[in-house]
C-alpha cells in the first residue's frame, strides 16, 4: 500500500499542476513560457489561480479541471468563515469568479462544482473538517485524471498501427491534462511501449500551441514528430502522410458536436475530403449532457493582440486593422469518426451512444 501511495504521489507531481509539498499553493508549468524556459509558479490567491488560467499558464481543459480542484482546496485555507454555511457561501464566490475565467472549458466548471459538493454534503460539520475533505477531493480529481489518461491513450492506442501518421491540432498532451494526455496519449503510450509512429502537429494559431508545446513533449518524449503551418494540414494529407487525426476537447455537446481550440473544425473537413478518420479523445467529464448541440456552447472571444502583436517583434498590422479571434471552433458531429474517452470509443449515433455512458 505505501508503495502504490508513493508511486501515486511521484505521478502526481511529474504533471504540470500539483499541489507545493506544504500543499497551501497550487504549483503550475507556466506553459506561456514554453519552450525556451520551464518556469514554475505557485498559486495561492483567488485572483493568482483565475489569471494563470485566463492567460493560458495552464491550460488543457482537464489541467484546468485538476488546477481548480487544488485551487477551491487552496483557497479554502483563507476562507474567513468559521461556521459551514457562511463557508459554502463563501466559497461558491471563489467557485464563481474562477469559472468565469474560461467558461468554454467544461471540465474548469465540473471541478468547482464537485468541489462546492463536498461542501454541500457537510451542512452541520466544522470547517477544519470540511476542509481537510476539500484536500482528499482535490487528490482524488487528479488521480482519477491520470487514471482516465491511461485509459484514454489504451483505447486509442487501438485504433492505429505501428508507423502510422497521426495528425493532432493544438496541445492535449501530458502539460495539458496528466501522464500521457489524451490526444497525444496514444503515441506516448506506443512509444513507452516501444511503438513508434509519425507525428504532424499544427502550429496551431495564434497561440501556437502545437508549435511551442506539443511539438516540445513530442520531441522530449523521442517521438518523431513535423511541426507544420496550420494551413500546410492538406498538403500533408494529399501527400498519404497521415492515417488518423487525434484532437483533444474542451467540451462534447450530447449529439457529438465539440469544442476544441480554433482550427479544428477546418482539420475535420479536411480529414472528410481525404477519408481520413478523425477522432476526439477527452475524459466523460468533457461531456456536456446540458448542452443539446455545439450551437449551445458559448466560445470565447479573446484579446484581438494575440493576432496583431503577440509573437512580433513589431506590430504586423496596422491598429485600425481589426481582428476577429475566437479561442475556439465547433467540429459538427457528422465530422467525426470516433471520440474517445476513458469508457471506450463512441461511435455514431453519438446521441444514443453519449447517452448510454450516463445511464
Amino acid at each position: 500500500m505505501e508503495e502504490s501511495r508513493s508511486k501515486a504521489y511521484e505521478d502526481r507531481m511529474a504533471c504540470s499542476v500539483h499541489l507545493d509539498e506544504a500543499e497551501t499553493g497550487v504549483v503550475i508549468i507556466d506553459q506561456r513560457e514554453l519552450p525556451n524556459r520551464q518556469v514554475y509558479r505557485t498559486l495561492h490567491t483567488d485572483q493568482e489561480l483565475y489569471d494563470a488560467i485566463k492567460t493560458l499558464a495552464v491550460r488543457g481543459a482537464p489541467a484546468i479541471g485538476i488546477c481548480a480542484g487544488y485551487g477551491m482546496y487552496v483557497l479554502s485555507l483563507s476562507a474567513k468563515a468559521t461556521e459551514s454555511e457562511a463557508f459554502l457561501e463563501e466559497m461558491r464566490r471563489c467557485g464563481d469568479y474562477l469559472v468565469s475565467s474560461r467558461p468554454t472549458a467544461v471540465n474548469l466548471s465540473w471541478a468547482v462544482k464537485r468541489m462546492l459538493g463536498v461542501i454541500e454534503r457537510s451542512p452541520d460539520e466544522p470547517v477544519d473538517a470540511i476542509r481537510r475533505k476539500l484536500h482528499d477531493e482535490s487528490i482524488a480529481i487528479h488521480d482519477e485524471d491520470i487514471a482516465m489518461c491511461t485509459r484514454i491513450s489504451e483505447y486509442g492506442l487501438t485504433l492505429v498501427k505501428p508507423g502510422d501518421g497521426i495528425l493532432t491540432h493544438c496541445n492535449a498532451g501530458p502539460l495539458a491534462t496528466s501522464k500521457y494526455g489524451t490526444s497525444i496519449g496514444p503515441v506516448m503510450l506506443g512509444k513507452e511501449r516501444g511503438i513508434d509512429f509519425k507525428v504532424f502537429a499544427d502550429e496551431t494559431r495564434p497561440l501556437l500551441q502545437g508549435a511551442r508545446l506539443t511539438s516540445y513533449e513530442l520531441a522530449k518524449a523521442g517521438v518523431d514528430v513535423t511541426l507544420i503551418c496550420d494551413n500546410m494540414a492538406s498538403q500533408v494529407m494529399k501527400n498519404g502522410w497521415v492515417q488518423a487525426c487525434f484532437v483533444g476537447c474542451d467540451r462534447i455537446a450530447a449529439n457529438g458536436d465539440f469544442a476544441n481550440k480554433i482550427g479544428t473544425s477546418g482539420v475535420a473537413i479536411l480529414a472528410k475530403h481525404y477519408g481520413i478518420p478523425f477522432y476526439t479523445l477527452g475524459p466523460l467529464s468533457t461531456i456536456d449532457m446540458d448542452c443539446p448541440t455545439g450551437a449551445d456552447i458559448r466560445i470565447e472571444e479573446r484579446n484581438p493582440d494575440e493576432i496583431r502583436t503577440m509573437w512580433y517583434k513589431e506590430p504586423m498590422a496596422l491598429p485600425e486593422v481589426s481582428c476577429y479571434n475566437p479561442a475556439f471552433d465547433v467540429t459538427d458531429h457528422e465530422l467525426v469518426t470516433g471520440i474517445v474517452t476513458d469508457r471506450g470509443i463512441i461511435y455514431p449515433p453519438f446521441k444514443e451512444n453519449l447517452a448510454k455512458l450516463f445511464e
